[in-house]
């Protein structure tokens, strides 16, 4: 396990860390901020092994709403923007969170209008080796290269690459929408909070984050 990646196993701060998905951490204003992109639309390529897709991002307007913020972040790359509350009510989220990936992905088959756009995958160990972080950067290469953001659920603590941390020990979801240096890199779009909507993590990480949980990708 990465010196820079902490996982535990017990959730911190009772009462406020929730299983399945939901923040850990109390409800901010912060979170009902009005709609705003993180990046701008370039639909063209940037750079050889680089591409980000333009998002509209939106803060998640409670703490257990994660899974419906990130998909609809996700779904807004597409140019669609669809109701959080709607897409709550199809996957299940209380304020527990939503249960898991699988609850995510057939939203996001519905919303883009292909049953078989997204799939789910798993990475089951508790840190992910080196077969499942080569998977998950050839699934977000080509899953942004479609023009589609991946779906992340994660847990734990991890590192930016500018030294930022982003802790989330019961759990969250975020959405990949870019990568760089040929999938090493990759772009974040966070609900959590607008102060901090957009960073960027190695794949290394990212996979690391996911571990024990899964991403849901074309």
């Amino acid at each position: 396990m990465r010196t820079d990646l902490i996982r535990k196993t017990a959730l911190t701060a009772a009462g406020l860390a929730f299983t399945g998905g939901a923040i850990a951490g109390p409800v901010t204003a912060a979170y009902a901020a009005e709609a705003k992109p993180v990046s701008q639309t370039q639909a063209d390529r940037k750079p050889a092994g680089e591409r980000e897709l333009g998002v509209r991002y939106q803060a998640q307007p409670n703490f257990y709403y994660c899974g419906p913020a990130a998909t609809r972040n996700a779904l807004s790359v597409q140019g669609k923007d669809i109701s959080v509350d709607a897409m709550a009510k199809e996957m299940g989220t209380t304020e527990n969170g939503t249960n898991s990936i699988n609850d995510i992905t057939p939203v996001l088959n519905k919303e883009t209008g292909k049953a078989d756009a997204y799939h789910s995958v798993e990475i089951s160990k508790p840190d992910a080796d080196a077969q499942q972080t080569a998977r998950l950067r050839a699934d977000v290469v080509r899953t942004v290269d479609d023009g589609r953001a991946v779906v992340a659920n994660i847990a734990g603590t991890t590192t930016d690459t500018d030294g930022g941390v982003h802790s989330f020990e019961g759990g969250h979801y975020i959405s990949v929408v870019g990568y760089h240096d040929g999938g090493n890199t990759v772009t974040i779009a966070d609900s959590a909070d607008p102060n901090t909507a957009s960073y960027e993590v190695s794949i290394e990480h990212l996979a690391d984050w996911i571990a024990t949980r899964g991403y849901a990708t074309s």
